[in-house]
């Protein structure tokens, strides 16, 4: 019986049964390494962090608004019987979301946090999505719009960072940093959309 447990509804990073990732640690310092991804990026990511998870909650307002706003985008988080937004689900899926926010500022790259983003990265298609929250959605998240995403989720941090008492200088840092996660996470979270030898 694991001794893993997560007040957060579906959140699993550091649940040890779940699938080692297709992606090796090996695979990860590449892609690392090929983002220009340094130690003072972890460093400057958990400066971020300590900016950005007191604001958790307003970051998310602005993120939600954003997919709120664009119909294409809120469509995702509807009920496929009737397209309505699925509120149950878009409330479980903001819980994770905010985990996310300090997951990405802390995260120390080990295999259990490979493993979670190769989880999160199925649960965007038809393999699993809905699965987790057991909701009665849409089937299927495009990967273009997965990849697209990583401009609103860049852009709107950098107001959030600005706030830090901190130069000019390691506010650019910090977003860098941040950009360089993301696109980190992204990357990884493909790996089920592509055919295999593809990635």
């Amino acid at each position: 019986m694991s001794a893993y447990q997560s007040a957060i509804p579906g959140y699993r990073l550091g649940d040890p049964s779940l699938p080692p990732s297709p992606v090796s640690s090996a695979e990860l310092a590449l892609l690392k390494q090929t983002l220009l991804f340094t130690d003072e990026d972890a460093h400057a990511l958990r400066k971020a962090g300590e900016v950005l998870v007191p604001q958790t909650d307003a970051i998310l307002d602005v993120w939600y608004g954003f997919v709120g706003s664009h119909p294409h985008l809120l469509h995702y988080f509807t009920n496929k019987a009737d397209a309505t937004p699925n509120m149950d689900y878009l409330g479980r899926v903001r819980a994770r979301f905010g985990q996310w926010i300090k997951d990405t500022t802390n995260a120390d790259y080990s295999q259990d946090w490979l493993n979670y983003q190769h989880e999160i990265g199925v649960r965007h298609t038809r393999a699993a999505k809905n699965k987790t929250d057991n909701a009665a959605s849409v089937d299927h998240i495009h990967l273009r719009y997965l990849i697209a995403f990583i401009v609103p989720i860049c852009s709107t941090i950098e107001p959030f960072l600005a706030k830090a008492n901190a130069s000019s200088e390691d506010v650019r840092k910090m977003h860098a940093a941040w950009t360089k996660a993301v696109v980190l996470q992204v990357i990884l979270w493909s790996h089920p959309y592509i055919k295999p030898g593809d990635f």
